[in-house]
C-alpha cells in the first residue's frame, strides 16, 4: 500500500452536501420571496429553471466568459424572467440572500466528520474547491469542519478552476506537499479526477449512489467511510 501524507479534498457534495443544503436554502428563498408572486404549486418547475440556468452560468464561468458576480446575480435574474417575473432588484436581493444564507446550512455528507477525525490523527487534510471564497469559508467553520484541515485552496486564490493543473499544483506548493504522497478525493470526475491525474497525483473518485461513471481513477468510493479502508 502506497504510503500517503496529505490528502486533498473537494468540498461540495464531497463532504459538505451542498445539493441538500442549497435545496433547502431555495426552498426557504422561494417561500418567502416568491411564493405569493408565482404559486407555492410552481416551487418544482421553479428549481429546475434555476438548476439548468446555473449550470450554464457555471460552465461559462469556468471558460472565463463571465465574473463570479455575473453567476450570482443571473442566474436568478435569467430565472425569474423565464418564470414570467422579471424584476432586476428582486433578483439581486436574492443572490446576496442566497450567499447568505446557503453557507450558514451545516449537512454533511454521511460519514463526514467521523473519517476526517480519525484521518487527521494520521494525514495532513486539505481542500481544494472551485466555489467562491467568500462562501466556502464559512461552510467550513458553519459545519464544524474547518479545524480539520491545514490548507484551504481556492480557485481564485489559485488563479484558474479544476481541472486546470494550476491549481492543484498551486495547492501541494500551498502545503508543501509531494505529489507522490498525496492523494485526492473528490465527487466530479472531470475537475477532481482527471484534473488531478494529469498532473499525477493519485485520486480518489466519491461515486453516490452508485452510479456507473466511466472514468479513471486510482480508487473509487460511494461511501467515505471506505476511505479508512483504503488507507488503513
Amino acid at each position: 500500500m502506497k504510503r500517503y501524507k496529505d490528502l486533498f479534498f473537494d468540498l461540495d457534495d464531497t463532504l459538505w452536501d451542498f445539493k441538500r443544503n442549497s435545496e433547502e436554502t431555495l426552498r426557504e428563498l422561494y417561500h418567502e420571496y416568491l411564493a405569493q408572486e408565482l404559486g407555492k404549486e410552481n416551487y418544482a418547475q421553479f428549481i429546475l429553471i434555476y438548476h439548468r440556468i446555473n449550470e450554464r452560468l457555471w460552465n461559462d464561468y469556468k471558460l472565463n466568459k463571465i465574473k463570479k458576480s455575473e453567476v450570482a446575480y443571473q442566474r436568478f435574474l435569467f430565472t425569474l424572467e423565464e418564470s414570467g417575473l422579471s424584476n432586476a432588484s428582486l433578483a439581486r436581493l436574492l443572490a446576496e440572500e442566497y450567499l447568505r444564507s446557503s453557507p450558514a446550512k451545516t449537512n454533511l455528507i454521511a460519514g463526514a466528520v467521523e473519517v476526517l477525525e480519525i484521518l487527521a490523527k494520521s494525514y495532513k487534510l486539505h481542500i481544494i474547491t472551485n466555489g467562491f471564497t467568500e462562501v466556502q469559508i464559512p461552510k467550513l467553520h458553519n459545519s464544524g469542519i474547518r479545524h480539520y484541515f491545514t490548507t484551504l485552496t481556492t480557485s481564485e486564490e489559485a488563479g484558474c478552476l479544476k481541472p486546470c493543473g494550476q491549481i492543484f499544483n498551486f495547492a501541494l506548493q500551498k502545503a508543501g506537499a509531494h505529489i507522490n504522497e498525496s492523494l485526492m478525493i473528490g465527487d466530479d470526475p472531470e475537475g477532481d479526477i482527471r484534473g488531478a491525474r494529469e498532473i499525477g497525483l493519485d485520486t480518489v473518485l466519491f461515486v453516490k449512489h452508485h452510479k456507473r461513471i466511466q472514468t479513471e481513477s486510482t480508487y473509487t468510493i460511494s461511501e467515505l467511510k471506505e476511505l479508512l479502508q483504503i488507507l488503513s
